[in-house]
């Protein structure tokens, strides 16, 4: 019976072979389970990097790639801080994986370009249901990895790795979607700033000769925003996006609208909010578990043959990449050259819009490279004192937020 159990056990320790970090062995058997159960093989269906593709043409990893490589960093985490002495138990480690491989099930389809546009809802509340829903299935063994995932634990470096300035996610998803994007600014040195951390006064912390590293960390992320996540014709792409998709809510309801996708009828017939979820959790959980990108997909080609004009425009242009102009700049746009633009979408376009404002947003975007607001990466000198990232004498790290304005409408002739 004992062989019979091992060998079962063992079958669930696989090993993946990943582009970034070579083989990533499976920690333990609820790890695997956790992996198998359909909710976490959906996110194989939802792109990283939501639109970025059009950009960056190999940026179609997903969020199940994302999830994997950051536990596998999270698993050298902990290695390293308990070669340092630090107190990590096998519970806790199992834990902070487990909300390390769940931390992103919440995401909907595309990632961040339609959060709040299906409904109000954000993802991590969204994954916080649905490790509360998997704890139930899996007997109460999720409980201790929610409340790190919650921060409630009494450990808060192990929240900390999950979320923060100085997480395995973001350590993840920079240098996968440099990789994958081929920009190589967003590279960063992941092993050795893993290798640099501590934990002191229980907070995740740097030892002081990993400086550099956390520098070249906070940069490459400035970058990659900038080069990458905030480029033009991906704002462009993920603001049509969200416009068609308010069309359709509002098609639903004004013409009983219907796509394809049941699931993705059931959010476009009613807005739901965080406060919804007490009283609705499992059937928007029921529903929102059978979305992913190709619902959105089969509803543009859908909306690409309706009569509205507007539904049928922006959806034909997302399918084909035809995208909207956009114009960015570091001031507000004026009232003269707003109203200038809107008059030719109106005089192009003349009666065929219903609402000019679906064919003409303006908005803005900001990025910081790092905040002392909170959570701030603590630096342990050599003296064992611990001092913030922003006060260290040889780190030029501002806390400065970059507001960019822009104006996205269809590209018209002059």
């Amino acid at each position: 019976m004992k062989g019979r159990v091992l060998a079962h056990n063992m079958n669930k320790r696989k090993i993946i072979n990943d582009p970034i970090y070579g083989f990533i062995t499976i920690p333990s058997d609820i790890i695997f389970d956790l992996m198998e159960h359909k909710w976490f093989q959906r996110l194989r269906r939802i792109k990283q990097l939501a639109l970025t593709h059009y950009v960056y043409p190999g940026a179609l990893h997903t969020r199940f790639h994302h999830a994997l490589g950051a536990l596998h960093l999270t698993t050298q985490a902990i290695d390293v801080l308990r070669s340092k002495g630090v107190q990590i138990s096998e519970e806790e480690a199992e834990a902070v994986l487990i909300a390390i491989l769940l931390h992103d099930i919440g995401h909907g389809p595309f990632s961040h370009a339609l959060e709040h546009t299906l409904m109000d809802i954000h993802h991590e509340d969204l994954s916080l249901l649905f490790m509360q829903k998997l704890n139930v299935e899996f007997d109460g063994k999720l409980t201790l990895a929610i409340d790190i995932f919650s921060g409630k634990y009494h450990k808060p470096f192990l929240h900390q790795l999950v979320s923060g300035q100085l997480d395995m996610d973001r350590m993840d998803y920079l240098s996968r979607d440099s990789f994958f994007t081929g920009v190589a600014e967003g590279v960063i040195g992941f092993h050795r700033i893993i290798k640099m951390l501590m934990v002191h006064d229980n907070r995740l912390c740097i030892e002081e000769k990993g400086i550099y590293s956390i520098e070249r960390f906070l940069t490459a992320r400035r970058l990659m925003y900038w080069q990458v996540y905030l480029h033009k014709s991906t704002l462009a792409a993920e603001v049509m996006m969200i416009s068609v998709l308010k069309r359709a809510k509002q098609l639903a309801e004004s013409r009983g609208l219907r796509t394809p996708s049941a699931a993705l009828n059931f959010f476009l017939e009613k807005n739901f909010t965080v406060n919804d979820l007490d009283s609705q959790g499992d059937a928007i959980i029921k529903n929102f578990a059978l979305l992913d990108d190709s619902d959105i997909i089969m509803a543009l080609k859908a909306f690409s043959k309706e009569e509205d004009f507007t539904i049928r425009f922006i959806s034909e242009g997302l399918l084909h990449r035809k995208l909207f102009r956009v114009e960015i700049s570091d001031r507000p746009f004026t009232s003269d050259h707003i109203k200038k633009i809107r008059q030719k979408i109106e005089l192009t376009f003349q009666k065929q819009l219903e609402d000019v404002n679906a064919f003409f947003i303006q908005g803005e975007q900001s990025n910081t490279t790092y905040t002392i607001l909170k959570d701030e990466i603590m630096i342990i000198s050599k003296k064992g004192e611990l001092i913030p990232m922003s006060k260290v004498a040889s780190a030029d790290i501002r806390s400065q937020i970059i507001t960019k304005h822009y104006l996205c409408y269809p590209k018209t002739k002059s």
